[in-house]
């Protein structure tokens, strides 16, 4: 069966939509480039309405120790999320908090996904996300989806999720053509970047649990 994350909440309603309607993870973004980057006071209000079944996700790019340990404690991290972050410095991160990593792997051709293989024994999950244009400034959260078909026939060096321009109308395709054991979203469940929608969260999981 597949579970969901959504990514880069930031209010209380859209956080409650995530939970009722089955998400198995929420995102807390820690990035100050990101519309969703969260304070740490509002993840800590957060995280308190998070219930123990559900994992708390925090999700950052290449982050120093004066970043990553009030993070940890005010999101009540259960999984550390890492996006351009070089293998040596994510066994550093994992070896010190001791906390699961799942590190982001940016797609568009089948050539990219040769960055996967030097994670082999260093993470708990690998994130295949799609790869943004050339100039962005966020390293992912854009809409943009890469080719599924580039991951038929891969040997997966972890357990690995797909991101990327996923929504509540390709999710299922999505699933169906990849078999992946999570999907993750974000600004597929948004009205506007950094804007969460409660009928759109609904709708994407609603669309996971029918697939």
């Amino acid at each position: 069966m597949t579970t969901a994350k959504i990514c880069g909440l930031r209010a209380p309603d859209t956080l409650d939509a995530a939970i009722s309607g089955g998400a198995s993870h929420v995102g807390f973004v820690f990035f100050a480039s990101s519309p969703r980057h969260l304070s740490f006071d509002a993840a800590a209000g957060l995280a308190a309405r998070v219930p123990g079944h559900v994992g708390r996700v925090g999700v950052f790019v290449d982050p120093a120790d004066d970043l990553l340990e009030p993070a940890i404690g005010a999101g009540r991290l259960d999984v550390l999320q890492l996006h351009k972050t070089a293998p040596e410095r994510i066994a550093a991160i994992r070896a010190r908090y001791r906390l699961p990593v799942w590190a982001a792997v940016a797609v568009k051709a089948r050539a990219d996904l040769d960055a996967a293989r030097p994670l082999a024994g260093l993470v708990d999950r690998i994130l295949y996300d799609a790869k943004t244009p050339e100039g962005a400034t966020l390293p992912g959260g854009m809409g943009v989806r890469f080719d599924w078909g580039l991951l038929e026939g891969i040997a997966h060096p972890a357990p690995w999720a797909l991101s990327g321009g996923l929504d509540a109308g390709n999710v299922a395709e999505a699933i169906h053509g990849t078999g992946a054991e999570i999907v993750d979203v974000s600004s597929g469940v948004e009205s506007a970047p950094g804007v969460k929608d409660p009928a759109k969260i609904r709708a994407f999981l609603k669309a996971v649990s029918a697939a």
